[in-house]
């Protein structure tokens, strides 16, 4: 028996999200990406369920996770929510991984804490396609409470962890269904002077129900989809992201 192409399944899936009177209670959004489909456990990222991303070593902005969440909630195509304490968040740049200003509502939030608050209130409005949260410090508790949140209402949610330690150190545990770290590395080469499509070592670092994993990946373009390099297709993640790195 054939298996359906990738795009077809991800439409699939989109039309139930759509279609579905529990507001997406149960859905699954895949990547459209065979190599990670087949990893997760259900098959993509589980629509009513709060999950993490950050990027590499040190503190700060990093462009990589916040377009790797844009990209992922653009490909919903309904209204996301985005909390934040600081002003610093590029809309442009989310356009560039389809998520456009007109589908995106800012709430801008006067101290730290409050973020959570804000994710938690957004969490129980199931017409919105998801919730991100820029945050530092989030407790067991306050992961428990949006987890709690998000399988109510179905809407996806994401805690962009803009602050945390270093190497060696990663975040404090928490109930996301599952945590992703996205990190730059050199872009696809071109047969002429410029710069190609960008590259992410994607990182798996939990997965309830799965295995930890890496990609290559190239980063989302502009309708918010990863695509596989085609000269590292078959080659081990690991590896190869010690050559590009190299």
């Amino acid at each position: 028996m054939l298996k359906p192409h990738p795009a077809l399944a991800e439409l699939r899936q989109r039309i139930r999200f759509l279609e579905s009177t529990d507001a997406g209670k149960g859905v699954v959004l895949p990547f459209g990406v065979e190599v990670i489909d087949a990893h997760l456990p259900a098959g993509g990222l589980q629509a009513g369920a709060l999950h993490e991303a950050f990027g590499g070593a040190g503190e700060g902005f990093a462009p990589e996770p916040t377009l790797f969440v844009a990209g992922i909630l653009a490909r919903q195509q309904r209204p996301v929510l985005w909390c934040s304490e600081k002003r610093d968040l590029f809309a442009p740049g989310l356009a560039s991984a389809g998520l456009h200003p007109e589908n995106v509502i800012y709430a801008e939030a006067a101290r730290a804490n409050d973020v959570l608050l804000l994710m938690e209130e957004g969490l129980r409005y199931s017409s919105l396609g998801g919730v991100v949260g820029e945050v530092g410090r989030m407790s067991l508790t306050a992961s428990r409470r949006l987890q709690l949140a998000a399988e109510r209402s179905g809407v996806m949610a994401f805690a962009l962890r803009r602050w945390f330690p270093r190497e060696g150190k990663l975040c404090e545990p928490t109930a996301a269904a599952t945590r992703w770290r996205a990190a730059a590395l050199p872009s696809t080469p071109l047969q002429m002077p410029g710069i190609g499509r960008g590259r992410w070592r994607l990182d798996l670092l939990r997965c309830r129900g799965g295995e930890p994993a890496t990609w290559i990946m190239e980063a989302c373009d502009a309708q918010g989809r990863l695509a596989v390099p085609s000269n590292v297709a078959d080659r081990p993640a690991a590896a190869e992201a010690q050559r590009l790195a190299a």
